[in-house]
């Protein structure tokens, strides 16, 4: 008992007396300073009582008591937290740790060994490595892999602070410093990837490589590869290095460049130099396409600038500036002018053009004034300046240019107002039409007669309603070549049109619907057209008189519409049901005769032919039909459905509706009151969309009336003195038809495809400009789009239209007809190669206008394309090979020429 007693607070006898761990606080003394505590020990090597996974937090403070270290006691330490004292090696975060195999703690040297999938966490760093050591005292971490019986190696160091990661042979990282070194590390940043030797990180952005390789490619052994002794890498910024050369597999190119500088950064708009292309051009010589600078101003405004130079002394600038805000508006505009230089002086052949364009987008996003919008479109420039467009046949064949400013306001269920300016610009005629300003303002239908509250069923006389469409026009016409201020002077000309429309709604009569109708308009000009005949010239004159001129016109329509519906139904068949549906439609109709003084008959050619002329005719707006109508319209329009059983499917879910003809028809007009011509022309027409596939869209005009030899009509029904024969119901005299389709193979991979039409659908709608270059950078750039996915697609487009219009001497009728044929497709050579083609015929002149060809190489991280043109009045011929990245897309060999046959 004695030597218990003595013995009981002494320390045992063992080989090392060093405590479990440092106190990471001290704490100030209160007035009862605590005893010194002697900390227990664990022999080295036993770690049975250590935990396999846990978590370290070193910044727990401990607190001290008196002598008891459970329950309460009479002596306490008080803590005076803002007298604490934060030990030197402490932490300002817990440290996460867990291991799959084991944790073993070195007491004596206060370190921590991870087996097996180790994974430390603090703050924004994560790590994970198959072998990880933590020292306590220097917070150094140490990640190394191990090997398998294979040799393979088996977790490997990966380091990820943010949104950097690393991926390392060895890694040494301080948690405090946040400083490190990696050996044999691989990183990404944004589309580079980049692979260092030993790399040394020295904060939190910065890091220092020795031996370094850059690249787009994600492959281990890359196709292609910047190599540089040393470089400085700013995270998620830049990478900066001393000499650098290319390698391609592996293999050294001779090329060395005094520095290098990649962008790292993620997302956003950074400034910089346009890389030119260069080119090869017979009429322009040697050129550099595409120098220029892009400079970012601000978060709501960049510009762009763009040249190119021709040895022959030819040059063109593009300047774009772009703008936006944020749920308000954003545009762009483009300003081009051009001064080529075709052939040397001298030449038979030389020439030289200065041309100029400007394209201007605008919109506004619907929230930002409710009830008002405005937008614009802009095209106009030189006639010629499409012409001389280099490598863009699509271009080049555009003869015409328009533009559009519109801004309209609406007063919610009252009315609605709309101004608007337009542009048409022709370059083969070389006439330029301008309307400036076109004013529109419409009255929505007023019920005068209803009453305020509506109880019980309304009068008939409540639903008459009365509304109000007034349109103002202005137009201005002239030809660039010869453009003065008093040609604007003398074309210039204004009209407007006032229509006041009175509607009923009656009750329906069982299945027919009957709609009466009062309507009055009144059109004022600011010229009225007088022809003469010249006996002296042999040709009719035009006299132009200038001052205020007007015209009325009434109308009163009674209408009566219905449907009438048929189904065929099969059995036995997969041929379910044919569905057929008739819309019948009749208008009674009178409109008094208000223009007996604004026509007149004046003769035409020397045979003394005479025709009837409105004083009006030529104005914007046209003058109202001669004579007292009194009759009767009509019309019918039909579809035609069916619904078809699966093979695969014999449930109700598996029968399928099939549009067969969308719609087809006739619309025309008897006039009862008319001394001649009372039958009207007969409109055709139909439409359709066969099988989903084929959509088709045709029209005609059908002249129930005989002709003499000069096409003029006679009073003589063609069906008169004939047999009945298709042949005697009339004669075409105009009609078009347009046919289009495409097809294409399934997609290998589904949800890649889905990807891709998601991806589409968020860019949302593009203005009309917008898709043009979207299509002109696919044009020139067709690997970049060529989807390897869709194994095969073909489209092809016809359209065939003619009519017949008198000749310009009047002596008779000619028939114009205009077809073409589009066709283009592409298809897979192999897994790599895609071939493809895309043509355009034009029937009329029997040759083909424009034909390219193009062949896609899939390199991986690279890209080859072929583009040709042999055929037409533009040809050239392209050869570019590229990495697939947005940062070294300029880091391309491109071979380029082009052949022009004339202008």
């Amino acid at each position: 008992m004695l030597l218990s007693g003595i013995t009981l607070k002494s320390t045992a006898v063992v080989s090392n007396n060093e405590p479990f761990r440092n106190f990471l606080t001290v704490f100030q003394q209160d007035t009862v300073p605590p005893p010194t505590l002697k900390r227990p020990t664990l022999r080295n090597g036993d770690s049975s009582l250590l935990p396999v996974s846990g978590r370290l937090n070193l910044n727990d403070t401990i607190p001290v008591k008196g002598d008891s270290l459970r329950g309460k006691d009479s002596v306490v330490q008080k803590i005076d937290t803002l007298d604490i004292k934060i030990s030197r090696d402490s932490l300002d975060a817990p440290v996460n740790y867990q291991a799959e195999d084991s944790i073993v703690w070195d007491i004596k040297k206060n370190k921590a060994y991870m087996y097996g999938k180790g994974v430390i966490e603090y703050k924004d760093v994560n790590l994970t490595a198959d072998r990880i050591s933590l020292d306590q005292a220097t917070q150094l971490v140490t990640a190394t892999y191990t090997l398998d019986t294979a040799g393979a190696q088996v977790g490997v160091p990966k380091l990820k602070q943010a949104e950097t990661p690393f991926t390392a042979d060895t890694i040494v990282y301080n948690f405090k410093t946040q400083r490190g070194i990696t050996k044999t590390t691989f990183t990404q940043q944004g589309e580079m990837y980049v692979a260092g030797e030993k790399i040394k990180k020295v904060n939190e952005n910065d890091y220092f490589a020795l031996r370094a390789t850059v690249t787009t490619c994600n492959y281990d052994h890359p196709h292609f590869a910047f190599k540089a002794n040393k470089m400085k890498l700013v995270n998620k910024k830049l990478a900066v290095t001393g000499p650098i050369h290319p390698e391609f597999e592996g293999v050294p190119i001779p090329l060395y460049l005094p520095f290098g500088l990649f962008p790292m950064s993620k997302g956003g708009r950074q400034s910089g130099i346009l890389a030119p292309t260069f080119s090869t051009n017979e009429q322009f010589g040697l050129g550099l396409e595409g120098l220029g600078y892009y400079k970012v101003l601000n978060d709501n405004f960049d510009v762009t600038l763009l040249t190119n130079v021709y040895s022959y002394g030819g040059w063109s600038v593009n300047v774009q500036p772009t703008y936006r805000k944020r749920y308000r508006y954003q545009g762009g505009m483009t300003f081009r002018m051009q001064d080529f230089k075709v052939n040397f002086k001298g030449d038979p052949d030389y020439t030289q053009t200065k041309t100029f364009n400007i394209t201007w987008n605008h919109s506004v996003d619907g929230k930002a004034r409710p009830g008002q919008t405005f937008s614009a479109s802009v095209n106009a420039g030189s006639t010629k300046f499409n012409q001389y467009i280099p490598n863009n046949p699509t271009a080049n064949f555009n003869n015409n240019l328009n533009s559009s400013i519109a801004y309209s306001k609406t007063w919610e269920g009252v009315a609605n107002l709309t101004a608007s300016a337009n542009h048409n610009q022709n370059a083969v005629t070389r006439l330029v039409q301008l309307n400036l300003p076109d004013i529109g303002f419409t009255v929505n239908t007023l019920y005068p007669f209803q009453r305020e509250e509506m109880v019980g069923q309304p009068k008939w006389y409540e639903k008459l309603g009365v509304g109000l469409n007034t349109n103002f026009r202005s137009m201005v016409s002239f030809y660039d070549s010869a453009f003065s201020f008093r040609q604007l002077i003398d074309t210039f000309q204004w009209g407007a049109s006032h229509n006041v429309p009175i509607t009923l709604s009656l009750p329906p009569l069982g299945p027919l619907q009957i709609a009466p109708s009062v309507s009055f308009d009144e059109r004022w000009y600011a010229q009225e057209f007088i022809r003469q005949w010249n006996p002296t010239d042999g040709k009719v004159d035009t006299i132009i008189n200038k001052g205020f001129y007007s015209a009325r016109q009434m109308a009163f329509g009674l209408g009566f519409n219905t449907a009438i519906f048929g189904t065929k139904n099969f059995k036995n068949s997969r041929l379910v049901a044919l569905r057929h549906v008739i819309r019948p439609s009749v208008g009674l109709n009178y409109r008094p005769d208000f223009q007996k003084d604004n026509y007149y008959t004046s003769q035409v050619d020397t045979s003394g032919r005479a025709q009837r002329f409105s004083r009006f005719d030529g104005s914007i707006f046209g003058g109202f039909g001669e004579g007292t109508f009194g009759g009767m319209s009509f019309g019918v329009d039909n579809n035609l459905e069916m619904k078809i059983r699966s093979k695969k499917d014999t449930g109700d879910a598996a029968i399928k509706k099939v549009r067969l003809i969308d719609g087809f028809g006739f619309n025309g007009s008897y006039n009862f009151m008319a001394d001649s011509f009372k039958l009207s022309d007969i409109s055709l027409y139909i439409r359709s969309t066969l099988f989903e596939k084929l959509n088709i869209t045709a029209n005609g005009n059908l002249s129930p009336y005989k002709v003499d030899a000069q096409g003029y009509r006679l009073k003589e029904y063609m069906w008169e003195g004939r047999k009945f024969s298709p042949g005697a119901l009339g004669r075409i005299t105009g009609g078009s038809i347009a046919m289009s389709t495409s097809f294409s193979s399934k997609p290998k991979d589904d949800k890649k495809q889905q990807t891709k039409e998601e991806m589409e659908d968020e860019l949302g709608p593009l203005t009309a400009e917008e898709q043009q270059a979207q299509l002109d950078f696919a044009r020139r750039n067709p690997g970049e789009f060529a989807d390897f996915n869709i194994p095969w697609s073909i489209n092809t487009s016809f359209s065939l239209s003619f009519q017949r219009v008198p000749k310009t001497d009047y002596s008779g009728f000619e028939t114009v007809v205009n077809s073409n044929l589009n066709l283009g497709g592409d298809f897979n050579l192999t897994e790599k190669w895609k071939m493809g083609a895309n043509t355009f015929f034009d029937f009329k002149t029997g040759k083909i206008q424009s034909f390219t060809m193009f062949i896609t190489r899939e390199m991986h991280c690279w890209q080859m394309s072929i583009n040709i043109t042999p055929v037409g009045l533009y040809r050239f011929f392209n050869i570019t090979l590229q990495p697939k990245s947005g940062l070294l897309r300029d880091l391309k060999v491109n071979r380029t020429r082009y052949f022009y046959t004339g202008f």
